[in-house]
Order: structure tokens, then sequence, then C-alpha cells
């Protein structure tokens, strides 16, 4: 994983084959210094600039000459346009790159450069396509690559009709495997810049404004100065300012002209297409097999009664190969493993959930990785031991002893407090930046700890020990390569809204939302994420959305990858549940689909994180919280001895708390708390009914900001453990004389 950047300044450009306007956005300040630090933690073992300068001369108008400027001179702002001393009008190209070095023999430092003057800075790996030597490095051999591209500029097809030679598009087009590339073509002039075509790789864009003429791409956004920061919310609460928007999938030139823009530099953008076919037909995602008739479907019954469909043996293929790919040990940088013992290297992780998606990527890796490696699995909880994840990963560990007993498996539990995050709110939003929901927050969190490594391991994984052994040890994991089970559950039916499409629009509606779902994974799930995992100065890998993987999928009729005629757990995702049967995962192959915001418990972060939002309204933090009348009332109840000792102490602790006695029968517990500087005030009543908790808060405060603000301040997550599986949340918004100003509910936990 690496990081990389471009900073174009006093070029204008204009468009003609993009089809709308770049839109309006925030102007902020960040110095060249803050980009670096933030493509610094994606790329940890070096850091590198480039700076061009463009000349054209006015006695010369079309001539432009370029020009690299020394190390010390390349300052620390960004450069507006204009002339320098001699009349010559100058634009300048920052190039910045930064290195997490997977691949090659020799140490290696973006950007870099050849003998003919031109500058590549490449995010990516290249799996196939190309014919790369195993002791290469990616970026260096496309460098050499792009370098016998031809620069004629009139090429519209994969070859240069005038030169025979291969095109930019066609080499970036032959890549398999994810990428994000910056090339500055000096012999054209030409800047060429894309992502590849499912945007696994992220790729961040400022278009020049009329407020801000810079152009920019960067791999992650800076982090924004909290006084930026607080003048920009949008509509759910989450301050982020509109200043970067994912780069959509694609492949751009900006050809430089000095003789169409008076006076100034012009950047002609253009769009390119895709050359190879394949992967033209990938992007379409098409499939020829999408409604069955009635004996589609007896053919297919009578094929699964006895044995295992053969599309699930060719798909295990493909995601064994998929996975191979992604884990040999030609594609490690051979410096990463020489600087460890060899006995402590992890060269590869999984995210781990215990999940039918990481288990098949666990076994597959066992197959893929030497024996003599230990393979960690990183699991995160917001609840400890009780989170459902955490629960089927020591379920899922289990079964994998069983069916690879050999493997040193080690299963690493990250866990965090709500209380723990609240100063890595702003980074984690700078980010999942310019994504903006609490959602994107909840998943990137998760995803952002998960991928650091940080954690524990029990006993039973340090020395495979009993299970049973409650010994854990501090642990962090030193794998730099994470496997991701990304785009599984858009390729076989995994969503609850495939489920909804499915019973509305039956087989064709079904393919049409998974098709949306793959069309729209860059720019939804995988630059956030991608942004989140790389900022450990890890690399995220997605062996479900290699290309062979997706083609495969295509190959098969709708009704081979999913049944959702059939209950969760069963039907949805019924090819991926047969590839774990054939793994041996029994198990796992009938666990139903759990979102990470949910199975980790980060749905909390919803109420807790958005406190920090209020800070200015609310005053100190936290707010005094002070006792002012408990009521009882109702018919008896038996109250849990557990639950009474649960609220006394993990709570907050109030003056004058209720003796047991009192408590020991009824069904209602309600105060109310002041908070200071406020006219409002709020209440918490517990309804307890046989195992459900109702809570009702009741608040004026702009309805949701305050409510959010008193949610976090009670740690709602600790209240509700011992009846964890049956709770719902009922969130009633009232003002001082109770009228009803609306409510909000959210099911289930």
């Amino acid at each position: 994983m690496c990081g990389i950047a471009l900073i174009v300044s006093a070029i204008r450009i204009t468009s003609s084959s993009l089809t709308s306007p770049p839109p309006a956005t925030e102007k902020l300040s960040f110095s060249v210094d803050d980009v670096k630090e933030a493509l610094r933690r994606r790329g940890p073992d070096s850091l590198g600039v480039k700076k061009v300068s463009l000349q054209r001369s006015v006695l010369g108008r079309n001539h432009i000459s370029s020009s690299f400027i020394a190390a010390g001179d390349e300052g620390h702002g960004f450069c507006s346009q204009g002339n320098d001393d001699n009349g010559e009008c100058t634009a300048q190209l920052h190039f910045i790159g930064a290195t997490l070095q997977l691949r090659g023999s020799n140490p290696l430092v973006q950007p870099l450069v050849d003998a003919s003057g031109n500058v590549l800075v490449y995010n990516g790996e290249i799996f196939g396509g190309l014919d790369i030597a195993s002791d290469c490095n990616d970026a260096e051999f496309l460098l050499q690559t792009l370098g016998r591209c031809c620069s004629c500029g009139y090429c519209a097809t994969a070859q240069c009709a005038r030169s025979g030679k291969s095109t930019v598009p066609d080499v970036l087009s032959t890549i398999k495997g994810p990428w994000a590339i910056i090339y500055w073509q000096d012999s054209s002039r030409t800047l060429w810049f894309g992502r590849d075509a499912f945007g696994r790789r992220s790729l961040l864009v400022h278009w020049p404004t009329q407020d801000d003429s810079t152009f920019l791409l960067s791999s992650v956004s800076p982090i924004f100065p909290t006084e930026q920061t607080s003048e920009y919310e949008t509509h759910n609460g989450l301050s982020c300012p509109s200043y970067w928007e994912e780069l959509p999938c694609g492949i751009y030139s900006l050809d430089v002209d000095g003789s169409k823009s008076n006076g100034h530099m012009a950047g002609e953008l253009k769009l390119h297409e895709y050359t190879n076919s394949m992967l033209k037909e990938l992007i379409k995602w098409e499939r020829t097999s999408i409604e069955p008739n009635s004996e589609d479907l007896q053919i297919y019954k009578c094929s699964t009664q006895s044995t295992i469909p053969v599309p699930a043996h060719v798909l295990l293929n493909a995601l064994h190969e998929s996975v191979l790919r992604r884990t040999s040990m030609y594609t490690i940088y051979q410096a990463a493993i020489s600087s460890t013992k060899e006995e402590n290297f992890v060269p590869v992780a999984i995210l781990f959930s215990g999940g039918l998606d990481s288990m098949i990527l666990a076994a597959l890796l066992d197959q893929c990785l030497d024996q003599s490696y230990q393979i960690d699995l990183l699991n995160v909880s917001f609840d400890g031991q009780f989170a459902p994840d955490r629960i089927s990963a020591k379920a899922g560990l289990k079964e994998l002893k069983r069916v690879a007993p050999s493997r040193r498996w080690r299963l690493v539990e990250i866990d965090s407090e709500l209380s723990d995050l609240v100063f890595e709110t702003s980074h984690v939003m700078s980010l999942i930046n310019p994504a903006n929901t609490y959602m994107d927050l909840n998943i990137g969190i998760a995803l952002w700890l998960a991928a650091g490594g940080d954690g524990w391991v029990s006993g039973a994984n340090i020395d495979d020990n009993d299970d049973e052994n409650p010994a854990r040890a501090k642990y962090k994991s030193s794998a730099r390569i994470l496997l991701v089970g990304s785009g599984a559950d858009e390729q076989c039916a995994g969503y609850g809204r495939h489920r909804t499409s499915y019973s509305r629009g039956s087989w064709l509606g079904l393919h049409e939302e998974m098709k949306l779902d793959m069309q729209r994974i860059w720019k939804r799930n995988l630059g956030r994420d991608d942004r989140c995992i790389a900022d450990n100065g890890k690399e995220a890998r997605f062996p479900f959305l290699d290309e062979d993987v997706i083609r495969v999928l295509l190959n098969f009729p709708l009704w081979e990858i999913a049944n959702l005629d059939q209950p969760s757990g069963i039907g949805d995702k019924r090819i991926l549940r047969e590839v774990a049967a054939l793994l041996g995962l029994n198990e796992a192959a009938i666990l139903p689909k759990r979102a990470i915001q949910k199975s980790t418990r980060t749905r909390f972060l919803l109420s807790y994180l958005s406190f920090s939002n209020v800070n200015e309204k609310l005053g100190a933090l936290p707010p005094r919280m002070s006792y002012v009348s408990w009521s009882f009332g109702g018919k008896g109840l038996n109250i849990a001895e557990d639950f009474i000792l649960l609220l006394k102490s993990k709570t907050f602790c109030f003056p004058h708390f209720p003796p047991r006695s009192q408590l020991a029968n009824t069904p209602f517990v309600i105060f109310q708390q002041h908070l200071e500087g406020m006219q409002h005030h709020c209440s918490l009543a517990l309804e307890l009914q046989g195992n459900q908790i109702e809570r009702t808060l009741g608040v004026i405060e702009q309805q949701i900001r305050l409510l959010q603000a008193v949610l976090g301040l009670i740690k709602d997550r600790t209240i509700v453990d011992p009846f964890r599986s049956q709770v719902n949340f009922l969130i009633y918004l009232s003002s001082i004389d109770h009228t009803c100003l609306g409510h909000y509910k959210c099911l289930p936990i």
C-alpha cells in the first residue's frame, strides 16, 4: 500500500468529455506538509517528492519546457499561477509518494523518474495481465512499461496506428489487480491519472473551482483543523467539509498546451475507456441467465440433493487462485522478512468476524501459505466477549483448528471502549471523507481499529493450551497484508436489501439491485475501506473482487448464486455456503449475514461519538449530572439481581441510590438529570417486561442533538447486557409540557 498525491498549480483545466462541471466546494487551508503527513501513515517505509516546473516562453508560444526543482526548493504551500522574472508562463506539478513496500528485492522511494523525464507515483499491485518477474517491484516495472508507450496524443485505440506502440490506457487496462496511478508523460506533456475499474484503491480529487484554482489528487484527505470542520455540518450531524470527492473509476489524461489560453497554460481533460474487452464486460456486470423457468429450477434442485453442484467447485478453484495470487511469498518484500525473526514473521492476516466470508478466506489462506507461518485473525469488539462477532470468531477459530490442526492460528481480540474513541473521531472522519454518514463513521472506526491489529490473545492462542484458559496477553499483529471479504455480499446476494428487491421484483429485481451494488461499490465502500485500513501502514487485498472471480460468478445463472425463497443462513449467498461446505466449514456454512457495525456493536457510536459535536452547546464534558427524584409504580416484577448490580456499578453514580429492596419488585425506575447551563431537562425510564427494556428519553434541545449526547453519557450498552438478545430502543422526544415532538426507533441492536 502506498500513498500518492499530486498538486497542480497554474494550469487552467477545461473538459469536453466530462458530463458535469465540478461541484462547488468549501475553501480549506492545509499545507503540503499536511498532505505528506497523511500519506506517510499509509507508506511508512519511505517518503519522496518531485516538483516539475513547466515553462512557456513568451517568444515561443507553443513551446513548453519542463525541469525538476531541487529538493530544497519545494516550499511548503500551494503555488499560484503567474509569470517568472523572465516573462515566461510557469506551472508546477508537485508529486508526493509514500511507500509501503511489499514487492521487489531493493528499497524503493517514490516518485520514480526515468531517463526520459517521466514521473510515476503508483499505489497498486500487478497480480496478472502484465508479465512481471517475481523479484521485480510493481512500480518500477510499470514505469518501464509506460515509458515504451506511444506519446503522439492521437491514439484512440489500444495500439497506436502510427508507431505500433501500446498506449497508456491499453497498459493500464491490462493490469489485473488494484491500482491508482498518477503519471507524467514528459514527451507529450500529458498527465495521466486514474483508478482500476472497481475502485479497489482510493484516489480523491479536488477539481479547480472559481474560488480555488488548485487541482489536487490524493489517496487520502489530510486532517482538517478543528476550527474549520466546526463550520461545516451535514444534514445528519457529521462535520465534513465538502472539499474532496471520490475520483470515479477510469483513466484520465490532462494534455498541457501553451497556446490555448491567453497568458496561461491550459490543460484539456479527457476520460478514456478501458481497452480490455473482458474488463469492459465485467464493468457492465451483465448476466446471461437471470430468470429461471420451472425446468431450470427442477434440474438445479435435483443436482443439489445428493452432491454439491459443479458451480461451487469452479468458484472454489477461482477463489483459491485469487488468494494464492495475493499471498504468494514472492510478492512479499524480502527486507520485511529479514528484519523479523522467521518464527515470528506473520506475512498475512485476515479481518475476521468468524462469519461465512472470513472463514472461507481463512481456510483458503491455510491452503496457500506455507505451514511454517502463523495466521493472525483480527477481530474487533465494542462489547468485549459478548459482541456477536466475538462469539462467532471464537467459534470460527475452533472450526479452523478442526479443519487445519497443523496451522498456528492466533485470534487477536481487539477490544475498545466507546469512551476511548472520542479523540480518534476527527481522525477517522478525515479518513472516511468524503463519505459523511454515521454508518460510514461506525464502519470506518471498526475497520481502522481492526487493521491496527493491537489487541489481546488468550492463553489458548499463545501456546495451544486448553481453550478455556482465561489468561490473555497483549499482542500487536505485524502482518502488513490484510485479506478482506469485501465484494462477497454484493455478488452473492448477501444484503437484506437483496431479499427485499427479490420479493418486489423477483429475479430481475434482484439482479438489478446486485448490479447497482457492484457498480457503486467504488464510491460507497472500497475507497473508504482502503483509507481506513491503509492508515495503519497495512494493505487491504480483496480476493472476492479478483477479476477472474467476478467473471466466474457472472457466468453462473443467478439461481445458482442464491435462492432467496429460502430463509436467511441458507438461501442467501448459497454458492458461498456450498464453497464453505467443500472446505469442511460446516458450521460457518449456515451462519447468517451480519453487518459489521451491528455485529461489533459499533452501532452505539451513532449516539456516543456525536457527543463531541455538542461540546460548545452543552459546556464542559461531561456535564454534571445530579439526582432529582426516584418514583415507583405499577405491578410488581422481579428484577434480576445482576441487572441491579450492573445498573449501579456500570452507569453513573447517583446520590441516594435507592436500596435494592425498593427496586426488587417494581417495573419502573425513573430519574431526571439536569445538564449544567441548560434550561431543559431529560428523563430516563427503564421499563422491564420479561426480556425487554425500553428507554424513554425526553428532551427539547434541538431534539436529536441533546438526545445523542445524553445517550452517550448513559453508556446504554452496559445496561442491556443481561438481556442482550432481546433489546429494543425507543427514543421519545418531547417538550417541557410533554408535547410529543416525534420518536426514533432502531431495531434490533
